[in-house]
């Protein structure tokens, strides 16, 4: 399946990267807008190209916003970004590819063929749009092809609220139209389903916590959605193995049980990404996890590990004793073997910026030599939609015992978790979650307990997957990018047995460096930058000063090119200055 998914979508791409391109490479005479899309074959090639709107694999995996500090940060997290003159996430050409597909779509001769790929590009022109409000807010909706002197090309942007209601038409007509058999390479009603329930949860929230109004609304069609796919799609959590949540994420070709949709990927004809090289390469970046969100994983019955006496300066080992064993299967710890090996590895302190060395996608060291990585990249899955579902309700307070049960427990039991419990969640909020510099504190009101606890279980279950950046945009928690980056406890200078295997694996020395012992890593006191001086936690780009500011950053500047070519039609958004004077 995944081969023949892949020839077809690499057929389709040359041939109509854009409709100018598509409809002057073939004799005019024989091919025209009028005469083209007349079969589900034209249909199927032409939309192809729209999948490429999905992330890439580093963008999937790559993230490195606010729970995984890398060695570069990203412009967002430092707060130095600018106007620029253009900018590719301001980039229309995809919407006219779309438009253009639904203008001449009414030619195919099967009406059913028809309202499908409809469905199929009505999809694809709400994940479109969902993308460009996201990042801009108030944005030009333009539904038709336009021509170069068309006086739409010029126009301004639109109230984000009434996009968004035309997000809601195009996905609920995908929903309604789109086939039901699943197919982990292709839209379905069931992505349809998972992508509304996405979209207005976002929506609903940002509304919420930033004070746009009318957010109840995009909550409960959250919740419609997801409820929709719960009840009806027959989607279930991949719970094969002893360490299932671990293996989902290295299979080579999806499983259907729970991913919904993925990127695919095969060495065979070129298609590969790189993830075993962004997870153990001491040259990719050296990301870890961040010390406080390791603090946010649970003990295995349940409690919290920021309860436990002396949790601050524990060492890694002592950490990972009884941690909910998801921590186990998203970074390295005591115990930890490759895929493929028996062989029990320490993390590689030269391949983590914070010592947590992430180990989520990463497979056998068949795959460490560059770009040779080769299993598929989730987009959609349910466990996604499950954690949609239950945060919507909680925030509308309508969230019930029952409805945990159905959502976050199910993703709790899979991960061999006990269930969480609403009552007492709300009877005790977590402070560390409340805290301002470890958690969130714009939560309020009778759920903040069990909003805190679905955010917790959101933090650990999709770690990795690319939501992390946008769901501190929606929850206005953008100040976190402010707080301290640190990673692992060290006593001080001294030898380190990481794992207690009875070999040191790490050294922290003052002064002249050891010689060095093979499978050892060395760094100088001073480059460990210990947060107590002599000792402490390792401390991440103390010497960045990183600035959010809640006026402006939670939007993206409009590119200055596009403001000038309207002449002013397109407006700037608040608080980012371009020196234009419209």
């Amino acid at each position: 399946m995944k081969s023949r998914y892949y020839l077809i979508l690499l057929l389709g791409m040359p041939a109509a990267v854009s409709c100018e391109d598509f409809l002057t490479r073939l004799p005019q005479d024989e091919l025209t807008p009028e005469t083209y899309f007349t079969t589900e074959a034209e249909c199927q090639l032409y939309t192809n190209e729209f999948y490429n709107l999905f992330p890439e694999g580093s963008g999937v995996y790559g993230e490195t916003d606010d729970y995984i500090i890398p060695l570069q940060l990203s412009n967002e997290v430092i707060g130095n970004r600018t106007v620029p003159s253009t900018s590719g996430s301001w980039n229309w050409d995809r919407l006219r590819d779309i438009n253009f597909f639904m203008e001449h779509s009414y030619q195919c001769e099967d009406e059913n063929v028809r309202l499908q790929y409809e469905g199929l590009a009505r999809f694809f022109r709400a994940y479109f749009y969902f993308e460009k409000v996201k990042r801009y807010g108030d944005v030009p909706w333009v539904d038709t092809p336009l021509a170069a002197e068309d006086p739409q090309l010029y126009k301004g942007r639109d109230d984000r609220k009434t996009v968004m209601q035309h997000i809601l038409e195009d996905i609920d007509f995908a929903i309604n139209n789109l086939p039901t058999a699943r197919n982990v390479y292709r839209v379905t009603k069931w992505t349809a389903l998972a992508l509304k329930s996405r979209i207005f949860l976002f929506e609903g929230t940002f509304r919420k916590y930033h004070g746009l109004g009318d957010w109840e609304s995009c909550l409960e069609e959250a919740v419609s959605a997801g409820e929709a796919f719960i009840n009806t799609s027959g989607y279930t959590l991949y719970s094969t193995g002893s360490a299932p949540y671990r293996d989902l994420f290295t299979l080579l070709e999806s499983d259907e049980t729970e991913i919904i949709l993925s990127r695919a990927y095969t060495a065979s004809i070129g298609l590969v990404h790189d993830v075993n090289g962004r997870f153990t390469s001491i040259s990719m970046g050296r990301p870890g996890i961040a010390k406080d969100v390791v603090n946010m994983y649970l003990m295995k019955d349940g409690s919290r590990f920021t309860d436990k006496a002396g949790y601050a300066t524990m060492d890694f080992y002592e950490e990972c004793q009884d941690r909910d064993p998801r921590l186990a299967q998203t970074i390295r710890t005591p115990g930890y073997t490759r895929i493929g090996s028996a062989v029990p590895v320490a993390p590689d302190m030269a391949a983590t910026m914070t010592g947590y060395q992430i180990i989520k996608y990463v497979g056998s060291a068949t795959y460490d030599s560059y770009n040779t990585s080769e299993n598929d990249l989730p987009i959609f899955r349910a466990a996604e939609v499950y954690l949609n579902v239950a945060e919507a309700k909680a925030e509308l307070g309508t969230l019930t015992q029952s409805d945990l049960d159905l959502t976050v427990n199910r993703i709790r039991a899979r991960a061999g978790m006990p269930s969480l419990d609403m009552a007492a969640a709300n009877a005790d909020p977590d402070g560390y979650l409340m805290s301002e510099s470890t958690g969130y504190t714009g939560v309020t009101g009778e759920n903040t307990g069990v909003i805190l606890e679905i955010r917790r279980e959101r933090t650990v279950e999709l770690i990795a997957e690319g939501f992390r950046y946008w769901d501190i945009m929606r929850w206005k928690a953008g100040k976190r990018f402010e707080r301290p980056f640190y990673g692992m406890y060290f006593d001080g200078p001294g030898n380190y047995d990481l794992d207690r295997n009875g070999s040191v694996d790490f050294v922290i020395y003052e002064g002249t460096a050891p010689s060095a012992q093979e499978g050892v890593v060395y760094m100088s006191l001073e480059q460990a930058n210990l947060s107590e001086g002599t000792h402490g936690y390792l401390t991440c780009h103390g010497d960045i000063a990183r600035h959010w500011d809640e006026g402006k950053d939670y939007l993206y500047p409009v590119p200055t090119d596009d403001i000038v070519l309207t002449e002013g039609a397109i407006t700037q958004n608040p608080g980012w200055e371009d020196g234009i004077d419209y």
